[in-house]
This record gives C-alpha cells, sequence and structure tokens, in this order.
C-alpha cells in the first residue's frame, strides 16, 4: 500500500493513488469488464508494456486492482477491480462528465461521452 502518512491533504493522497497519465485510465477500462494485459494495452495503444506493467503491478499494490494467473499453456493473466477499486468508479464517471463539460464549453460543441471502454 502506498505510504500515505506524510500526507496533509487527502487529495493528493488520491492523486498519488490513481493519478499520472494512465492509472486512471487504466481503472476506467477495468471498470467495464475484466481484461486481458494485451486487451488494456491495445486500450491504450500509446502506452509502452513496461509502462502498463509497472502501473498494474502499483494499482495491483495499492489494493484497486486483482490480477488472477491461469494455469494454461501459454499463461493467461487477467485483470479485474477489486472491491476498492470499484469504490472509485463514481470519482472517474464524475472526471468523465467533466471532461466533457469543459470540452463543450470550451469548443462550443457537443462531444461524445467516455465510451464503455
Amino acid at each position: 500500500m502506498t505510504d500515505h502518512q506524510n500526507y496533509r491533504c487527502t487529495v493528493a493522497v488520491t492523486l498519488e493513488v490513481i493519478g499520472g497519465k494512465w492509472k486512471s485510465l487504466i481503472l476506467w477500462h477495468l471498470s467495464f469488464k475484466t481484461l486481458r494485459f494485451s486487451q488494456l494495452q491495445r486500450r491504450l495503444n500509446r502506452i509502452t508494456q513496461k509502462m502498463l506493467t509497472q502501473q498494474l503491478r502499483e494499482l495491483e499494490r495499492d489494493g484497486l486492482v486483482h490480477r488472477e494467473v491461469f494455469a494454461e499453456v501459454p499463461p493467461r493473466v487477467e485483470y479485474s477491480l477489486t472491491e476498492l477499486g470499484v469504490t472509485v468508479v463514481p470519482i472517474l464517471q464524475q472526471m468523465c462528465q467533466w471532461g466533457k463539460d469543459f470540452l463543450e464549453q470550451s469548443e462550443g460543441q457537443a462531444v461524445g461521452d467516455c465510451g464503455t471502454g
């Protein structure tokens, strides 16, 4: 789990756990269904394999993502949200709506929603 003893602001804790370029997007895609590594990588088409691995490990360490390895040949690994991870989904939905509203206001035109992962 992230060492959060040095934080004075709980927003900083939230940003440490789900912030950055990729973590929120990973959580967003996993909010719709369980995905394999390659499926996540395709949805995040600019993420490197190394970065996706690192971000997934951090999300797993913090208890938001569950990694399940199936004893098959070749091995199959699936990622899903944990019970704690599911509690982040309303925040992500609000971020999606805020982004949509922001774009509509700044561009003066309707934009699509965040999709279904």
